[in-house]
């Protein structure tokens, strides 16, 4: 997999993949500590150090937040009050994501094109949640996919049939900076320059007002959008989201506080949802 970060980084996010992976693969069952650190090949101690660093919480408690009902409990104790959304903002800690978005979104007229003249650029990194593979154009990232469920080629062909016209170019170089921003690893702004219809644009921008560590049915984000009567098409729009993570179609649960679907597949979801409400404690 090419990448251009340095040997820490990747280090660290392949650590954390492969954690997050074994562990969900557990599919509820507990592993050890010890069992954890021996299939990555660590001890004990720097495994728990690497672990904690990354996620917030330690092993044990992170596996607690992968459980069946943690989406029910966030429904129940966290679920976010949209319309209250300005005030909360996107606060929450400082080692969150979310505080490092500049949105901008393309204009219709531009859309409508089908990015005809844009030059867009991509590569591959790793990333707490698997092989990602990032697009962005000089305003911002435009297309961000994780490839651990449906493979690298899928994700490629995926991200570039949204945009049929635009030019692609190969420069992991020049998105580094904003993929390390975007995962927590850099306190710099990870903008996001956003491709899509505009009725795709008011679904995003709802999303985007979840806080991190809470979630929203699909019933407020329509509401919230300006389209309470059009849930399903509202579904269709968060399940197109070009920048998974960033834009947080993961935030999307049922009214049941059934996950739902999840474009990139439901482990990815789990482990995102986990991933911050460990991040959310921990800050």
């Amino acid at each position: 997999m090419p990448t251009d970060q340095s040997p820490e980084d990747r280090y660290h996010y392949a650590v954390i993949a492969r954690a997050l992976k074994a562990i969900d693969d557990a599919g509820g069952a507990p592993l050890a500590l010890d069992d954890l650190a021996e299939r990555l090949s660590m001890s004990p101690a720097h495994f728990q150090r690497v672990f904690t660093r990354w996620v917030g919480v330690s092993p044990k408690r992170y596996q607690q937040y992968l459980t069946l009902d943690h989406a029910k409990r966030l429904l129940t104790e966290r679920r976010t009050l949209l319309d209250a959304a300005d005030e909360a903002g996107l606060s929450g800690t400082g080692r969150l994501h979310d505080l490092f978005i500049r949105w901008e979104a393309m204009s219709p007229g531009e859309f409508a094109k089908g990015a005809e003249g844009l030059t867009i650029r991509w590569g591959w990194f790793e990333s707490p949640f698997g092989p990602a593979l990032v697009m962005g154009t000089d305003r911002g990232i435009s297309g961000l996919a994780f490839a651990g469920e449906t493979g690298t080629e899928a994700a490629m062909a995926d991200l570039r049939g949204r945009w049929p016209k635009a030019r692609f170019v190969e420069d992991p170089m020049a998105l580094r900076p904003w993929v390390l921003a975007a995962f927590g690893s850099a306190n710099a702004p990870a903008p996001v320059f956003a491709i899509g219809a505009p009725f795709q644009i008011k679904v995003w921008e709802a999303l985007i007002a979840i806080p991190p560590g809470h979630v929203a049915t699909y019933t407020d984000i329509a509401r919230r959008a300006g389209y309470p009567q059009a849930v399903r098409a509202v579904g269709t729009a968060i399940g197109r989201n070009p920048v998974s993570w960033l834009i947080p179609c993961h935030r999307a649960i049922r009214k049941t506080g059934g996950l739902g679907g999840y474009h990139w597949g439901l482990p990815v979801k789990r482990a995102m949802l986990a991933w911050e409400s460990a991040r959310v404690e921990a800050g």
